[in-house]
Order: structure tokens, then sequence, then C-alpha cells
């Protein structure tokens, strides 16, 4: 991985974005103390270099009926490439996970899930995940609520 190099007005402009990917522009020029033209010139640069990503709009979870957040470890039976690769294609096939970690340790993989209720869940673990051939065993944690969350990356 190589890092970009970034001076002090891409940094603002990092900052800026990832609270307000919305802004024009000229509001976000305004905001980071350089030009309109320079400003666009440097999230164009940014997007080209990777740094910056797709621009959403984030959900409530809980206005759209998926407020049960499961973090789901997973030990997997096979560590073959193969294995691996096949499984990880199977997670990108499932809307419901929203993350998915390979980890060290114990676990083999850590995942987020989000759900509408208990019930919906485990229809997901029966039939999904623990249907996969090559997943071994799962650890379910049910969130109780949410404490911290943010998509706002330190910069």
């Amino acid at each position: 991985m190589n890092d970009v190099s970034l001076d002090p007005v891409d940094r603002k402009i990092l900052a800026v974005l990832q609270t307000d990917a919305a802004l024009s522009h000229a509001a976000l020029a305004e905001k980071v103390g350089t030009s309109s033209a320079s400003c666009w010139r440097r999230v164009r640069a940014l997007e080209e270099a990777g740094v910056l990503l797709a621009a959403v709009r984030l959900v409530d979870p809980e206005k759209v009926g998926r407020s049960v957040n499961v973090m789901c470890q997973l030990r997997m039976r096979s560590h073959a490439p193969d294995d691996r690769q096949a499984f990880e294609s199977f997670l990108q096939t499932k809307p419901e996970v929203m993350e998915a970690h390979s980890m060290s340790g114990e676990w083999d993989y850590l995942l987020r899930i989000v759900v509408a209720d208990v019930a919906g869940y485990e229809r997901f673990l029966m039939r999904e995940l623990l249907n996969h051939p090559n997943v071994a065993t799962a650890a379910s944690h049910f969130a109780l609520s949410q404490v911290k969350y943010s998509t706002v990356l330190p910069i």
C-alpha cells in the first residue's frame, strides 16, 4: 500500500467531505480556503488516486426496519485459497452482511450483519451462513445499543 502525499489543503478537503459530501465545490473551497477551480482539481486528483471513494448517503437502520446488529465470528473448515475465495465471494452476495473482516487469532472472520429481527438473523444464520460448505462454526453477539458509530477517518 502506497500512501498518497497529502498537503494541508488536501487533508482539510478530506476532513470536510467526510462530514458533508453534498457540498458544492464552491462551498467546499470556501471551507478549506482555496479557489473553487483549485478545489475541483484537488478533489478530482484525490478521486483518481483512490483516496476518495464513492459519495453516499447514510440511512438510519431503525427507520428502514433493520435495527438488529449482530457481530458474528466464523471459523472455517478449510483455509485453502480456493475455499477462502469461494466464501468471500459468497459474502459479497449477501446484503445482510454489512462488513466482513478476515481475522487473526481464534476466529477466521468477523461479520457485521444487519437484519430486521432475531428471527431474521436465525434464518440467515441457519439457511445461509451455516449452510455454506466451508463454515465450521459461528458465534453470534447481539449489539444492545450503538455507543459510537463513525464513518470519519482521522486525517
